[in-house]
């Protein structure tokens, strides 16, 4: 896939360019229609996006209210619980004006050239996604009208309640899992995904509707179980072969990879690294590293207490220098060829064992929940050769760490968040639909949330001047735009 994205990317931006002397009657300012091939290929990298928002919304804020990072620095909003706007709403800053304005204008062309189902059910696949991380992060937010300004001169759209947008998404996952077949879609090799492999995209659409279907648990069980059923029968992710991710490259960069290239602030959270050094997880010495030396050995891997300050730290310690503690390992996740993952087997096989506790779904829990654990270790092979972990190691784990029937709920979700470490959305995402881990929050001075963990991140700082009435009312009807609003489908 070597500089593949790039070169699509150029088209996109770039156009059809010639020199322009064939048809002096064609309009010089307006550029023929790009491939769809190509739009594809940009919305998986809009998807992904850059170190802009997977910096700020990503790390500074979910990875540290997740607990998975912690750090000193003032700017890491979430691990305070402190408030920059900015900040907060640079997911929906970076996703609407390219993913979003980008797949619609993909899913108009594609009406126009009558092209084959199974090529819009990909591309409605990826705007479920896109729209999923933003409503999940936000609540009630832009859907129906999005993404519409050139297609259809709307250029303050209205925010849709999230319940609206949810029926509406599951809808989409479910005719777009039925329009997919086992042949090879037109995208080709467009498709860095999956390659126009239609059956692994089928099997990513119902992946899809169980995360989202088991994101109804508190507000509509019924219809989580229903969903859960829906998808299950559909068929999802069977093997680490089927994950959801981007392979990036030097010439499209990662951008979490991009951040730990840049700052050398964030240290792995003590909460994350207890749960790790308590297990004797073989992913430890992977995914941290000890600051001042790199070392990976277990006894030099100490987390970072969240909340701290320079002098907070002094006071407690002595001293502010937090190079003695573990870091995120940049040996393996500083590579800015790393994969961007979205969605893994992983999750899927422990949403499975969660799905059996809950409704006897699914076969056995306890198998589900060890291929859960086993896959989340498998993958991390991703990142480089040197990640991977051997079949005793996991096995070890497995038998040190059995499968708990009496806890298991917290059990499994506990280990979805050690699964989705990175994937910050959906470890934030999981942990208000479950509750796990159980996280002791922080209570910073001067923080915004009275010292609880932020339910959600705020819109777009110029939406109140910009598109007043439509920001109102959404106001009205979710409540204020702070960090504890809770959405939709995380109720108390």
């Amino acid at each position: 896939m070597k500089k593949l994205i790039c070169l699509f990317m150029m088209a996109l931006v770039l156009g059809a360019c010639d020199d322009g002397f064939e048809e002096l009657n064609v309009n010089p300012t307006k550029p023929p229609q790009i491939a769809a091939a190509n739009k594809l290929t940009a919305v998986i990298k809009f998807v992904s996006s850059e170190r802009y928002d997977n910096w700020r919304a990503g790390m500074i804020y979910q990875s540290t209210m997740m607990q998975h990072i912690a750090t000193t620095a003032g700017y890491w909003d979430g691990d305070k619980y402190t408030w920059n706007r900015g900040y907060a709403s640079s997911l929906m800053d970076r996703y609407y004006g390219n993913a979003i304005k980008t797949v619609q204008d993909l899913l108009s062309q594609l009406d126009e050239e009558a092209a084959p189902d199974e090529m819009k059910a990909i591309a409605r696949i990826l705007r479920v996604f896109a729209f999923s991380r933003l409503t999940d992060l936000h609540g009630d937010i832009p859907y129906s009208e999005a993404g519409k300004a050139v297609l259809e001169g709307i250029f303050l759209p209205k925010y849709d309640a999230q319940s609206e947008i949810y029926a509406d998404m599951l809808n989409e996952l479910e005719e777009s899992a039925a329009a997919l077949g086992t042949g090879t879609s037109g995208f080709g090799a467009a498709d860095v995904i999956y390659n126009g492999d239609q059956a692994k995209w089928k099997k990513l659409a119902n992946s899809l509707m169980l995360r989202l279907g088991l994101r109804l648990i508190k507000v509509d069980p019924a219809a989580a179980q229903a969903w859960a059923t829906k998808a299950i029968s559909g068929g999802v992710m069977t093997s680490n072969e089927d994950i959801f991710y981007l392979q990036h490259d030097a010439n499209n960069r990662n951008g979490i990879s991009e951040v730990f290239d840049a700052d050398g602030n964030p240290r792995m959270s003590k909460t994350f690294i207890d749960f790790l050094q308590d297990g004797n997880d073989p992913r430890l010495p992977i995914l941290a590293a000890r600051r001042s030396d790199g070392s990976t050995a277990a006894a030099d891997l100490i987390g970072f207490p969240n909340g701290l300050n320079s002098a907070m730290l002094m006071d407690m310690t002595g001293e502010e220098n937090t190079d003695a503690y573990a870091e995120p390992n940049r040996a393996i996740l500083a590579a800015f060829e790393a994969p961007m993952i979205f969605q893994t087997y992983a999750e899927v096989e422990l949403m499975l064992a969660e799905a059996n506790v809950r409704w006897g779904l699914a076969g056995d829990a306890e198998t589900h929940y060890n291929n859960g654990v086993t896959a989340a270790m498998k993958h991390l092979s991703l990142y480089t050769e040197a990640a991977a972990i051997d079949d005793g190691a996991i096995a070890t784990y497995l038998a040190d760490n059995p499968y708990d029937t009496v806890n298991a709920i917290e059990q499994i979700n506990t280990q979805y968040w050690a699964a989705t470490f990175l994937n910050e959305y959906e470890t934030f995402s999981n942990w208000r639909r479950t509750g796990f881990p159980v996280l002791v929050p922080v209570n910073f001075p001067g923080n915004e949330t009275g010292g609880t963990i932020p339910r959600r991140l705020t819109y777009s700082e110029n939406e109140a001047s910009v598109n007043p009435d439509n920001y109102q009312a959404v106001i009205s009807a979710q409540g204020p735009d702070v960090l504890t609003t809770r959405v939709w489908w995380d109720v108390e």
